[in-house]
């Protein structure tokens, strides 16, 4: 299977801090959630993808988000299998993500 490709959390906000509009879905569970997402971002947990298939655009660029990259990395192997080629994963997830505040 091809390489899924890799978006930095630094290289993302500055995307959106330009105002590019970006189709992003995080894959952690609601209590993750909870804790705080990226604006914008829509909520679908890793284990409810395979039935909400038809929520994911295929005509657009989707970064996949969850905590440290692994479950998001999984998603978009997933989704690579089922014909998507449009997915990204956000690697580091959302430890990176908030690391990168404190800079």
């Amino acid at each position: 299977m091809k390489d899924i490709p890799q978006i930095d959390p630094s290289e993302l906000k500055s995307r959106l801090q330009s105002g590019e509009n970006i189709y992003m879905i995080d894959v952690r569970e609601d209590d993750e959630v909870a804790q705080g997402m990226i604006y914008g971002a829509k909520h679908i947990p890793m284990g409810d993808i395979p039935a909400r298939l038809d929520e994911i655009p295929r005509d657009t660029e989707v970064i996949f988000i969850c905590r440290s990259g692994g479950r998001s990395q999984r998603v978009c192997e997933f989704l690579s299998r089922q014909g998507l080629g449009n997915v990204v994963n956000m690697q580091g997830g959302m430890l990176e993500w908030y690391a990168g505040e404190e800079e």
